[in-house]
């Protein structure tokens, strides 16, 4: 199966004064495969939110390529072909909110795709039970907490029914309520209606529950693999300024000690079973 979202040699950089342009991607090649789970993960200024941008023609390469569902994203004439197929979530829900009741937010992005009006109730409906706001959908929006408002955002994506859902630092502005709500909202849409989900995060523990982790670096790819195959890489990413989930650091200091433990328990429940063994 062809993969949703490509990337050839991907290189970007911003306009700057007096000729300066830095680069922030550079030569990136990634495929992302229908009704995955991914997460990106690195340090602020690693490139991830760019590369984000690029996956629905929020930004165009300045060298290389980005196809979404095999269309080159600098083909203007397929402009909403791509963003029917790549929504966005952004970090501030705020932004993406329109109007002045949850159910009319929901239902502003079909409206502009003229979908008929039957179906945008349908979808509205479905996207806010999808992400269990259905009770509030005759709310204020500002009167919501911040997960509420990201759920709302994320309805308000869904309800244009793409294959893909793409969100950039979701969780940054939540308190870990919040985050545990969106997260569980994320898997759920990956996990029982199959939309693929590229997760860009700076937070560990969001990352390891993806089924593949992207490690960013200075606008390069330095690691690509299942959580638990890039976590145990510990030396590695110290290197390019990022720590590993505290399950994984607690095993890694005990192998300095000698001790024969594994680096792949990331979940608390795997490592206290790692645990439970070293000590039997």
């Amino acid at each position: 199966m062809d993969p949703i979202i490509k990337t050839q040699s991907l290189r970007f950089s911003y306009p700057a004064p007096e000729g300066v342009t830095p680069v922030v991607l550079d030569g990136v090649n990634l495929e992302i495969q229908v009704g995955s789970f991914v997460a990106v993960l690195g340090h602020n200024g690693s490139g991830k939110s760019t590369l984000a941008k690029h996956m629905n023609a929020i930004l165009l390469p300045s060298g290389g390529s980005v196809y979404v569902d095999g269309i080159d994203t600098s083909d203007d004439s397929r402009l909403l072909d791509i963003r029917r197929t790549v929504g966005m979530v952004f970090q501030n829900p705020d932004n993406q909110i329109v109007a002045n009741v949850v159910e009319e937010d929901v239902a502003f992005a079909p409206e502009n795709l003229g979908v008929p009006p039957d179906e945008i109730r349908q979808r509205v409906d479905d996207a806010l039970k999808a992400v269990n706001m259905y009770a509030f959908r005759e709310h204020a929006p500002h009167l919501l907490s911040g997960g509420q408002k990201q759920r709302v955002a994320i309805a308000g994506v869904i309800a244009m029914r793409p294959r893909c859902i793409v969100l950039d630092e979701p969780t940054a502005m939540l308190d870990p309520i919040g985050r545990q709500d969106v997260l569980r909202t994320i898997k759920e849409l990956n996990r029982e209606r199959g939309v693929t989900v590229v997760l860009i995060t700076h937070h560990m523990d969001e990352a390891a529950q993806a089924d593949r982790l992207i490690v960013m670096a200075k606008g390069k790819i330095v690691a690509d693999g299942r959580p638990e195959e890039v976590f145990s890489r510990v030396e590695e990413l110290r290197a390019v300024g990022l720590t590993v989930p505290q399950t994984t650091q607690l095993l890694w200091e005990l192998r300095q000690e000698g001790y024969d433990v594994p680096l792949d328990a990331l979940s608390d429940e795997a490592c206290a079973q790692a645990l439970y063994q070293l000590l039997s």
